[in-house]
């Protein structure tokens, strides 16, 4: 069914006059009559009876009208917001990130593009998970991005191929320990030196953990594992009060009155962080130009610079 017989219909239910109709509508008397007489042959009902030059909707046209002016609002709403999305200044940008990319580096990359000009017609949805659960929200686009970890497979599945893996950032990997801590007076030290002191370390689903035992694996380190965390804060408090030292990325913001962060001199081993996308995804301008802020942000911040976050 013609769209356009849909539009000219509704018109000429709300005028009822067909001349007035046509030059609403922008079109001769001739077409929109054909329109609708069309419409009536496919419908197979009369929608509009006709009183002398006068012309009123007809029962099944009244009811028809209720539907049709349905279906064209949704239509027309639906227009409406793909040419929002279209536009580079407009459109809602959603975005999964790994939690601990939430207290820093989610905040400073929106506070900083929210600079710009043209951006306050952008909206965010954000979106925190383990690199599994996000990945899997991916590929149910959910998200229009993903800022996490690598993956070789989901699920028992491999993915290579399905994903594109883009290099953003790395995160060094620290020794936190508590200030009054044998190991707080050193800024640096080697992986054996910790091998012996109690520590706590992320569970075995976290996204860290890998990294943690790769470090350890490099050092031929046998750790004394006292706790497995799920939650950064947590492990950070439980290293706060003496129950352990902990191998944690880079933490900025972290008040260093309460926890000294030490470098591990010896180690290669760092956590690097990914934008994910969906391969053959259609991004919108927006997505685009957010993403197009994120690698430069980031270039000339840190990887310009020799820097780790």
């Amino acid at each position: 069914m013609n769209i356009k017989h849909l539009v000219y219909f509704r018109e000429l239910a709300h005028t009822q006059h067909m001349s007035k109709a046509a030059e609403n509508l922008g079109i001769s008397q001739p077409t929109l009559s054909y329109s609708i007489d069309n419409l009536e042959k496919k419908l197979g009902v009369p929608l509009f009876e006709h009183e002398g030059r006068n012309i009123k909707l007809s029962r099944f046209g009244e009811i028809y009208l209720k539907f049709v002016t349905r279906g064209l609002n949704e239509i027309e709403r639906g227009d409406s917001i793909l040419e929002q999305l279209l536009n580079v200044n407009e459109g809602n940008i959603r975005v999964g990130f790994t939690y601990s990319l939430g207290q820093k580096m989610i905040p400073e990359l929106i506070s900083n593009f929210k600079k710009m000009d043209n951006t306050q017609g952008i909206s965010f949805e954000l979106f925190q998970g383990t690199t599994e659960n996000l990945l899997r929200n991916l590929f149910k686009e959910n998200y229009d991005f993903v800022l996490s970890s690598k993956l070789e497979e989901l699920d028992h599945v491999p993915i290579k191929g399905k994903l594109n893996y883009l290099p953003i950032i790395q995160q060094e990997m620290m020794l936190a320990v508590p200030m009054h801590h044998p190991l707080s007076k050193f800024n640096n030290v080697n992986l054996k030196s910790i091998e012996s002191y109690p520590l706590i370390t992320y569970a075995k689903n976290h996204d860290f953990r890998p990294i943690v035992d790769s470090i350890l694996s490099e050092g031929n380190i046998k750790p004394r594992i006292q706790y497995e965390i799920d939650d950064l804060q947590t492990l950070l408090g439980l290293v706060e009060y003496d129950q352990g030292i902990a191998i944690v990325p880079k933490q900025n913001h972290l008040d260093q009155s309460k926890i000294k962060l030490v470098h591990l001199k010896n180690n290669t081993i760092n956590r690097q962080v990914y934008m994910v996308l969906k391969d053959n995804r259609f991004l919108t301008p927006s997505v685009s130009r957010f993403q197009n802020f994120l690698t430069r942000y980031c270039k000339e911040n840190y990887k310009n610079q020799g820097e780790l976050l």
